[in-house]
């Protein structure tokens, strides 16, 4: 393509698209083609972002009431919707993921993300106590919802829309102004996102745009400017230690949304076509690049080996390849970098002992998408708890099945991991069910089923997976002060 063809991505700040002088480039994960120039934030043009988010919250934005900040985002969920195949070119272009995945789940989602929470806004629970006094006549205390302020948001590659817009949207509905950092992968849905929030008339400032790296970038310079009052990050866990350390100074809030090494768990009661479909695409969905996939697959003695041969069988007959074929199953990692950091992995499990089942190379096309950023399904056994391919975090199409015989002995191996995001229980017995998920350390189980998710409930996780909740009232709780009133009778 020539370079004069090549679209380039801007900045969008004070109601305005800007570009800044340095640019890097956005390359296709499946061949390597370049899909964009990105414009990089210099620490100036973050500050202007911020600054225009700090007079918005005072203007006009601030006077609206939550009736009227749900009818802006339902605007901004039709305007998505109007927009509907450009959203799904731009995840696909960024990330290589099937058309179908991001049709279905990522733009329906972020339109389902701002519906959902300004309905939520509008009916947000307030407490309100009739006090005695000792003069008789009594008090009343109440509580009300006031916006946090200027809220920081940086969101990842994996499901860029879909995390972005799970962040932008309760912020709004509660009346914050926002200064959002895609991921420098994926960047493109979010200058889309921000076209669709200035077509829907929304204040100047209120929403702004900034993309860029982490270190020495949009990402240092965001966390650590004195006027952000709040952070919202999902990514590396290393990461959210070098933001919290970046906030510190200025004890800001803080919501991080963190690694996993998920566990899957699977009994030898369990429906056994059921358990191999659902730990199949817990293992491999989006190249296994969801902070929710199942790395560690522990599976009842009596049925382990047919487990192991059935996720085998169905793992060769994954499907990879171009993002609009119709019969694929799954696309690239996000990038060359990251499939490196993947291989590397898939080489250390050789030297650490384990058993390659499946997979653990690179698939030759014979075409443009052997300049892309694809592996195979991978499916290892063998190796032992404290394996590093076992307990660190790889973010990829990737899982470890071992035995295990007692249901004590599977619920400490599941807890023994510094992670604590998500499980998935496999088992026909409901007691036993209730009773190994009260268990489980973790934010989130799902019994019989994966990535079943209402938006209402809360999500997040202990340890190295993250800091506090979002969904529902709780994504309302981090992105509103809530203040008490007392009126003396």
């Amino acid at each position: 393509m020539p370079a004069q063809n090549v679209p380039q991505i801007r900045h969008y700040v004070d109601g305005e698209f800007v570009a800044t002088a340095h640019a890097f480039a956005d390359r296709s994960p499946v061949d390597g083609r370049l899909v964009a120039n990105v414009c990089e934030a210099d620490e100036a043009t973050v500050d202007r972002a911020v600054q225009a988010a700090r007079r918005a919250l005072a203007g006009p934005w601030g006077q609206l009431d939550v009736q009227q900040r749900a009818a802006v985002l339902h605007r901004i969920a039709d305007g998505i919707e109007a927009r509907f195949d450009d959203f799904v070119a731009a995840e696909v272009g960024d990330t290589g993921r099937p058309l179908a995945q991001a049709r279905s789940l990522d733009v329906a989602r972020a339109i389902t993300n701002f519906r959902t929470f300004a309905d939520l806004a509008k009916t947000a629970n307030t407490e309100l106590f009739e006090t005695p006094t000792a003069d008789g006549a009594g008090a009343l205390n109440y509580t009300v919802r006031k916006p946090v302020g200027v809220v920081g948001i940086i969101s990842p590659w994996n499901l860029p829309l879909l995390l972005l817009t799970w962040k932008v949207a309760p912020a709004l509905a509660c009346g914050n102004t926002v200064v959002a950092k895609p991921s420098e992968e994926t960047p493109a849905s979010a200058a889309l996102l921000a076209e669709v929030i200035h077509a829907a008339g929304v204040p100047a400032g209120v929403f702004n745009l900034v993309h860029g790296f982490g270190g020495g970038s949009a990402g240092e310079f965001l966390t650590r400017h004195p006027d952000i009052d709040a952070i919202t990050f999902t990514g590396e866990s290393k990461t959210g230690s070098t933001i919290m350390r970046a906030v510190s100074d200025g004890v800001k809030e803080i919501s991080f949304e963190l690694g996993g090494k998920n566990a899957a768990v699977v009994f030898a009661d369990a429906d056994f076509d059921a358990a191999v479909a659902g730990v199949l695409r817990s293992s491999f969905t989006n190249a296994g690049q969801v902070c929710l996939c199942s790395e560690r697959v522990f599976v009842e003695r009596p049925i382990f080996d047919a487990f192991v041969a059935a996720l085998k069988a169905r793992a060769d007959a994954w499907r990879i390849g171009y993002p609009d074929d119709a019969e694929v199953d799954m696309g690239p990692l996000i990038s060359q970098g990251h499939r490196e950091k993947v291989l590397s992995y898939f080489r250390l499990a050789v030297e650490e002992g384990a058993t390659v089942v499946s997979g653990g190379t690179v698939p030759v096309f014979g075409d443009a998408r052997d300049h892309g950023a694809y592996v195979r399904p991978t499916i290892w056994t063998g190796l032992p708890d404290h394996a590093r391919c076992v307990t660190e975090e790889i973010f990829g199409p990737v899982c470890h099945i071992a035995p295990f015989d007692r249901e004590d002995e599977v619920i400490a191996r599941v807890n023994d991991s510094a992670y604590g995001l998500a499980c998935a229980l496999w088992t026909t017995n409901l007691a036993r069910a209730h009773r190994v998920a009260r268990q489980i350390r973790v934010g989130l189980t799902w019994v019989n089923t994966w990535y079943l998710r209402d938006l209402r409930t809360p999500f997040g996780g202990v340890g190295l997976s993250g800091l506090g909740r979002e969904g529902g009232r709780h994504s309302l709780d981090f992105y509103s002060e809530v203040a008490n009133i007392c009126i003396k009778l």
